[in-house]
């Protein structure tokens, strides 16, 4: 984040506080809030003839991921596009799409990445640290979370999101992607209709825990 970002974001997350508000359970409240904090830093700056902030939507949208999103990973999050996120340290960011991967710049930090997992696992019940230096959840979205800390891995901590995008979701999806055999997926069907048992085995990151049968 820029620094007008993060000096907002801070007088955001105080107002918050003091005024007991939960952007969770009342975000019109909060983007209120937001662009109060960005009018008062550009009346500030303007008075002082500092720089200014030019774009206050934006920086609002920006304030708000900070505060009740996961900052600066929410629109990889939001973005149906996007597979897989993960993060071998704070300077390299990659995201997969369509299978391809590449590599993305955030601009993150060390403290930056230790609060966006402590942030992320805050919704799981979750924690990581040395005597538990590995965790894996699910985020509020359904999106897999594996964490490693820099004290088991080379470097900084280790993050990796895998999501599970909404088209993959159903049956048919699977058979106009070519990933299931239409015979298979009415077999499928049916068993689940019948309410029979059924068994999802695979190697790791088969694509297991993907299954909502």
């Amino acid at each position: 984040m820029s620094q007008p970002s993060l000096v907002v974001a801070e007088r955001v997350r105080r107002r918050l506080r003091a005024e007991r508000t939960d952007p969770a359970l009342a975000p019109d409240e909060a983007r209120r809030i937001a662009q109060a904090e960005v009018r008062r830093y550009n009346d500030l700056a303007l008075s002082r003839g500092d720089a200014m902030i030019d774009d206050e939507s934006a920086l609002v949208r920006d304030v708000l991921a900070s505060v009740s999103g996961f900052g600066v990973l929410q629109p990889l999050l939001d973005d149906p596009t996007i597979e897989e996120v993960w993060l071998n340290g704070p300077d390299r960011v990659y995201v997969a799409r369509g299978g391809v991967s590449e590599r993305i710049e955030l601009g993150l930090t060390d403290a930056v990445l230790r609060d966006l997992v402590e942030r992320m696992l805050q919704s799981t019940g979750r924690r990581v640290d040395i005597s538990q230096p590995f965790v894996d959840a699910s985020l509020p979205d359904g999106s897999r979370l594996h964490v490693a800390i820099a004290d088991v891995v080379r470097g900084s901590w280790a993050v990796n999101i895998r999501k599970f995008l909404p088209g993959y979701r159903t049956l048919e999806a699977l058979v106009e992607l070519g990933t299931m055999p239409a015979d298979v997926a009415e077999l499928l069907r049916r068993a689940m209709r019948d309410g029979s048992s059924i068994i999802v085995s695979g190697a790791t990151h088969a694509g297991n825990t993907t299954w909502n049968l």
